[in-house]
């Protein structure tokens, strides 16, 4: 059964004062129907443009689900990943799906759905660059993406690690692997199902972190939003009846 995306209304209200009792056709409240969903489109096999430009990925293939769960349409808004938080907080968008891990300091500013995803991360090289611990990393270049758990992860792992490596921003992953093939970066720290992706399909090497796992990813919304447990009752059920396991099937494997 399709579940409602609802907004609370002060017409609704006025209207089961004077009645007394709540309407059943209208119900407490009037439906949304079109769910805003904001998402940065660098980020495969989570969320990619295919050579048509249609952004597809296991988080549009899971938006989708949700939306359809909730009887409404869904409309993805591409924007760059550390944007998205103050898209949030601004009202922009409803929800984000885009790889984002539920960390502390993310949870300040808005809320998260249940974790649907836990990927851990990878240093990635140049094929045969001899990089296969963290100690290997010292004086080197490292390049993250702005904004991301992997930039917070790689600060942290120069202060608890005391491995003295330099740091290097970027606005995307596939700018990241650019930087190795052009050796202007030594190494690239992504989500390891990310990273996967391209060590196909560019030849490189990695290893794994071995350091503390990261937060799972989840649904980001904005503070207060009523959408989070309606969420959560949807990703239950995909849970439940296998779907979430069948998404991960198609998009997650060691082979994407």
């Amino acid at each position: 059964m399709k579940k409602s995306y609802l907004l609370a209304g002060g017409v609704s209200a006025l209207l089961l004062t004077a009645c007394g009792q709540e309407d059943s056709a209208t119900g407490a409240a009037e439906q949304k129907e079109v769910l805003e969903m904001g998402t940065s489109a660098e980020f495969a096999p989570f969320e990619s443009r295919n050579p048509q430009g249609d952004i597809v990925g296991f988080d549009i293939d899971l938006a989708n689900y949700i939306a359809d769960e909730l009887g409404v349409e869904l409309k993805i808004t591409d924007m760059k990943f550390d944007g998205l938080i103050g898209a949030l907080q601004n009202d922009r968008v409803d929800l984000v799906l885009a790889g984002m891990s539920a960390t502390d300091a993310r949870k300040e500013n808005v809320d998260f759905s249940t974790e649907y995803n836990h990927s851990g991360e990878m240093f990635v090289s140049q094929k045969d660059s001899g990089l296969e611990t963290l100690e290997d990393l010292e004086g080197l270049t490292v390049g993250v993406q702005l904004g991301t758990i992997q930039e917070e992860g790689a600060k942290s792992i120069i202060e608890d690690e005391a491995i003295d490596f330099e740091l290097k921003a970027l606005d995307d992953s596939g700018a990241l692997i650019q930087e190795i093939l052009s050796s202007r970066i030594d190494a690239a720290y992504m989500d390891k199902q990310v990273a996967l992706g391209y060590i196909e399909a560019q030849g490189l090497d990695a290893f794994d972190d071995p350091t503390t796992a990261s937060p799972g990813m989840a649904v980001a919304f904005p503070k207060g939003s009523e959408l989070v447990d309606e969420v959560n009752t949807v990703l239950a059920e995909m849970e439940e009846s296998g779907k979430l396991d069948e998404l991960k099937d198609k998009w997650l494997t060691d082979e994407q």
